[in-house]
């Protein structure tokens, strides 16, 4: 006796060894031995054999009309066998009732399974919708199978096209056009970037990167809502001084001034001043979340994103000629250039003049700040302020800038809406001039004492502590190691920085004695320390993205085939002139950090952004200490 039963959805034929009650002991026709549920058994049949059972039945079942068979069942539940008979009008062979089982098991949008061999046929208006779905499912597949050869031959289909920006970057997979281009991307062996711009769908590499920011960051655009710039308080005191700020030439948000005013038998006065848009921005105001929304400014070669409204920078940037409202702090230093007193103001303060690196280093450099001096504006004070930040970094026993690391100076040449067409200048500049030195350690100052401040009166504040190396946002004053004070907090940049206005607010209010806006332990403190953290690091990244874009381009543009580079470890080395690292795999496994070497580049690909170099060969004398040095940075 033979049996075919039903197991893990599918049909099975074996010989029966044992039968009791409620099980069987069967033997399959690969000599494996089971136990199977009587529940289970569809057929019991002598001939044929098992193995040949579903090899009769297979080729019978496909010629059977699942459209014919619907037609001749009759409404309500039925068993296969019976429908056998009647589709014979005979009693059916094994291999022919087995037939209609698959048969009637293959067309579930025609039979609706009701149990062990039993079926119920759909009604009419469920089947209709049935095969209109699947007819739609067949079309479907033919348009994808239509659009994946056109992307293959690098043609874009109008379906796709309307699609490429959630192609790339949110892509539903759900969508017929997603499976068709991701199919495609798998057939080509391209990213979906690399297939676009074969299809023609990105005229830029340029776009792509900030689009794709832009999708992450500004989902709904850059563009602010009309909101009324604050005006100034009107009853803020007058300073008595000449004030001036540095800066290069592209920065428009200028937070910062400095001024120096002699005090006869005591010293100098040495004025910090910080631009005060948090005395007109009020906490909770529109403009609070403007900038709060945003947290910061993004900076990018050639281009932007502010943090506040371009008429608010403009209310409240220190710009030369005019007079500002500002936070000051007035630094008494005696003869030994230390700071034997220190007092914070709310005033308004007169900027003399902008003074621009690019106008000021020529001849104020570290070449000629211990000779004389040319007769140029502000000449002594930059000098005295030289000075004294020389003293500061002494007491702190820490450098304000690593030594022998270089900053670059992108300029952007044309107009970014055609980046093709754009050209790129990038200016090396040696970190840690004497100019760079004053403004650092006045800042420097600055952070220190009046986030101490608000230690001291024990007033929230958004603090920047390190140890161990590691830098982080806290609301606790802890000391900060690399810069060898004992708290910091951002305070200089509130123009730039949302946690910056936040810490100006409190410092607002401790001088007016009020309360401040957030209190200790405030949720919504956490939360805004927590958002700037993560969004001031992504601005970073994507900063460092467009960085190395514009790198590639400039060696594009110049066409550079050959570069000198530093080991920094291992296979990473720093191109020359460039703020670019990269890895190169070909390089010896045995070069220390500071090994100059000559590289070939090998491919530049503006869509990663990637570049691929090859060792070519060493270079002249190790510098380690200048290599060891830029790692720390």
């Amino acid at each position: 006796m033979n049996v075919l039963f039903e197991e893990d959805g599918g049909f099975k034929a074996g010989a029966v060894m044992a039968d009791n009650d409620s099980s069987l002991q069967i033997e399959m026709p690969s000599g494996k031995r089971s136990k199977i549920k009587a529940a289970t058994v569809l057929l019991r049949f002598d001939k044929p054999a098992p193995a040949a059972l579903l090899e009769q039945a297979a080729p019978l079942a496909e010629g059977i009309e699942a459209d014919f068979l619907w037609e001749c069942v009759s409404d309500g539940e039925f068993s296969f066998l019976d429908f056998a008979r009647d589709y014979y009008g005979r009693e059916p062979a094994p291999g022919e009732a087995t037939a209609v089982l698959l048969a009637l098991h293959a067309a579930p949008v025609y039979f609706h399974r009701k149990g062990k061999g039993r079926f119920r046929k759909a009604p009419a208006d469920i089947l209709a919708a049935a095969l209109a779905n699947l007819e739609k499912k067949r079309q479907q597949a033919l348009a994808i199978e239509g659009w994946i050869a056109e992307l293959k031959a690098f043609h874009l289909p109008p379906e796709i096209a309307t699609l490429s920006d959630a192609l790339l970057y949110a892509p539903d997979r759900n969508r017929p056009e997603t499976k068709a281009f991701e199919a495609a991307c798998a057939a080509t062996g391209l990213t979906a970037a690399q297939l676009l711009f074969r299809c023609g769908a990105i005229k830029s590499a340029y776009h792509l990167h900030y689009r794709r920011f832009l999708h992450e960051q500004f989902p709904k655009g850059t563009g602010f809502p009309v909101v009324e710039p604050p005006a100034a308080p009107a009853d803020l005191a007058r300073a008595d001084v000449r004030a001036f700020s540095i800066d290069d030439a592209h920065t428009t948000e200028i937070d910062d001034a400095l001024s120096v005013v002699e005090l006869p038998g005591v010293g100098t006065r040495i004025g910090i001043h910080i631009a005060a848009p948090g005395l007109a921005i009020e906490h909770g105001s529109p403009l609070d979340g403007i900038a709060r929304a945003r947290l910061s400014t993004v900076y990018m070669p050639g281009n932007k994103i502010t943090m506040l409204p371009d008429a608010v920078v403009q209310n409240y940037t220190l710009a030369g000629g005019v007079d500002c409202p500002a936070v000051s702090l007035y630094l008494t230093v005696n003869e030994a250039l230390e700071i034997v007193d220190h007092e914070s103001r709310l005033e308004i303060v007169h900027i003399a003049a902008n003074l621009r690196h690019h106008e000021v280093e020529p001849w104020f450099n570290e070449d000629t700040v211990d000779g004389p001096l040319p007769d140029q504006p502000f000449k002594d004070e930059l000098l005295y302020l030289w000075h004294f930040a020389n003293a500061c970094e002494g007491r702190r026993g820490k450098p304000s800038a690593i030594q022998g690391v270089h900053d670059y100076n992108f300029a952007i040449v044309g107009d970014l809406a055609d980046p093709e067409a754009c050209t790129v200048e990038i200016v090396e500049r040696k970190r840690g001039s004497p100019l760079d030195k004053l403004v650092a350690e006045l800042m420097i100052v600055a952070n220190s004492i009046w986030g101490g401040l608000l230690a001291e009166k024990n007033i929230a504040c958004l603090y920047r502590a390190q140890s161990q190396g590691k830098a982080r946002m806290t609301t606790s004053p802890l000391p900060h190691e690399g810069l060898g004070v004992p708290q910091y907090a951002w305070m200089t940049s509130p123009l730039r920085r949302y946690c910056d206005l936040i810490n100006q607010w409190q410092l607002i209010a401790c001088l007016r004695g009020e309360a401040p806006p957030f209190a200790r332990k405030s949720a919504e403190l956490f939360g805004a320390m927590r958002d700037f953290e993560q969004t001031y690091a992504a601005y970073g990244d994507f900063q460092r993205v467009m960085e190395r874009y514009w790198c590639l381009r400039w060696l594009q543009q110049h066409g550079i085939a050959e570069i000198d580079a530093t080991v920094r470890r291992e296979q990473l080395v720093k191109l020359d002139h460039l703020p670019l690292l990269l890895r190169v795999p070909s390089l010896p496994a045995d070069l220390a950090p500071g090994q100059r070497v000559h590289l070939a580049v090998a491919e530049i690909d503006l869509l990663a952004p990637e570049l691929s170099c090859r060792f070519v060969g060493l270079l002249g004398e190790q510098d380690l200490a200048e290599a060891l040095e830029e790692e720390e940075q």
